[in-house]
């Protein structure tokens, strides 16, 4: 994936990540779309995969499930601290653990996508708009400021109520309050700076004070 971004990704760094459809055009519109997507980034943070995606969907949701339980976390080459996946674009906090990591999984997960999509849709062509963004996160506060954003994305984007966010299924905003469980996601790495999850989901929720933190996240916009 040929880039001529400046950001370079080192070992053991958070990065924002995030990129949107090609001339604005949605990319994830139904719900079999949005899971695909989550499935997807579930099984391509391996480094070194036994056995290929389409035999992975093959398996029944069980023996997928036992099959991402049984693969090695050494193995991984990034880490999902948060994510959230809108009408048109996505917007993902990862870490890398692997040389090269972050560039090798984005590459698999988004020409993964882009093949399911372009078949179902019988389209040709590049979904997404060029080489995914990529901003290094450098510090706890820009960390924690981040992971507010991407899950307040539904509500910022106007597809939710603020009431309705902890059910929004296409991040992991839910999973960080207890309400749904999997394996995907790290949340130790941003909740350890809270008491519990009631303590962040205040955190997230605190729109006066996400509007005077915004200024230590500008990089976010998408446009």
């Amino acid at each position: 994936m040929p880039s001529n971004r400046k950001v370079v990704f080192a070992n053991g760094e958070y990065y924002h990540i995030f990129n949107r459809g090609v001339e604005k055009r949605p990319t994830f519109m139904t719900k079999y779309e949005f899971l695909r997507a989550v499935d997807s980034m579930s099984f391509y943070r391996f480094a070194n995969l036994p056995i290929r995606y389409s035999k992975y969907l093959a398996l029944s949701k069980e023996k997928q499930a036992e099959f991402l339980k049984g693969l090695d976390n050494s193995d991984l080459q990034v880490e999902v601290i948060a994510y959230c996946f809108m009408r048109n674009h996505f917007h993902l906090l990862l870490k890398q653990l692997k040389d090269n990591g972050i560039v090798k999984f984005m590459a698999k997960f988004t020409n993964s996508y882009t093949k399911y999509f372009n078949t179902k849709r019988e389209r040709v062509g590049p979904l997404f708009q060029g080489v995914f963004k990529a901003v290094h996160v450098g510090y706890d506060e820009q960390l924690l400021h981040l992971s507010r954003y991407i899950h307040l994305n539904p509500v910022l984007g106007f597809i939710a109520k603020v009431e309705e966010l902890e059910s929004y299924p296409w991040s992991s905003y839910p999973e960080y309050l207890g309400k749904v469980s999997s394996n995907l996601v790290n949340k130790a790495e941003i909740l350890t700076f809270f008491k519990g999850p009631s303590e962040y989901e205040k955190f997230v929720l605190d729109q006066a004070d996400y509007a005077m933190k915004l200024k230590t996240i500008e990089h976010l916009r998408i446009d």
